[in-house]
């Protein structure tokens, strides 16, 4: 099986990393800096966007390798355009409940947890250790960052970004692209486009 990540950043070496533990016998990137950029670590980059559209035939799945919420959504939405089999990545060591969808595009790193009844979108990133406890909503295109910790009930809207080891207390809802800060504790909603900080966690900017 063939799979071509859109986007040879830092972010996509972990998305290689955890398709081809988890079964796919080939990784190829693509990426936008291409030709000056022809690695990413140990995988090649053999072409731009409009490359991989072109040879979209070649790939049993593309996913979007792209930390940036905003440039995920509409690289993914492009490729979707152009008939793309979009797919998810999920590392074998992560836990998800068999109860809890989760949407195309998303990638889920190792020792990530989704527990009962949680919906994940499209698009999302899931990273290493983060916990996504029962009941939460998360928005498509949405980043929940290292060891980040969202309690039961939380609904993070589209294109939020929760820090690393952040922690959100149950049943809150956090804005459409608001973004929690590194180490925050949020105890109160998060209005959309706002940035916080800090335990308990305050606005920084709306």
């Amino acid at each position: 099986m063939r799979l071509a990540i859109l986007g040879a950043s830092g972010h996509g070496k972990v998305v290689a990393d955890a398709a081809e533990c988890s079964g796919w016998l080939e990784v190829i990137f693509f990426d936008d800096a291409w030709p000056e950029l022809t690695v990413n670590g140990p995988w090649n980059v053999q072409g731009d966007t409009t490359a991989l559209i072109d040879r979209l035939d070649e790939f049993d799945g593309v996913v979007v390798g792209i930390g940036s919420n905003a440039i995920r959504a509409a690289k993914q939405a492009q490729l979707r355009n152009a008939g793309a089999n979009v797919v998810s990545v999920v590392h074998p060591a992560a836990r998800i409940s068999a109860h809890s969808p989760v949407g195309e595009g998303s990638v889920v790193f190792a020792n990530a947890v989704i527990n009962a009844c949680a919906i994940v979108g499209a698009g999302v990133i899931l990273n290493t250790g983060a916990v996504v406890e029962h009941d939460c909503m998360i928005g498509d295109f949405a980043h929940i960052s290292p060891n980040a910790v969202l309690a039961g009930g939380v609904t993070l809207n589209e294109q939020s970004w929760v820090g690393a080891c952040a922690s959100v207390r149950q049943l809150l809802e956090i804005g459409e692209a608001a973004v929690v800060g590194m180490g925050a504790v949020v105890t109160k909603n998060v209005p959309p486009r706002s940035v916080v900080a800090g335990n308990p966690a305050k606005i920084l900017k709306s």
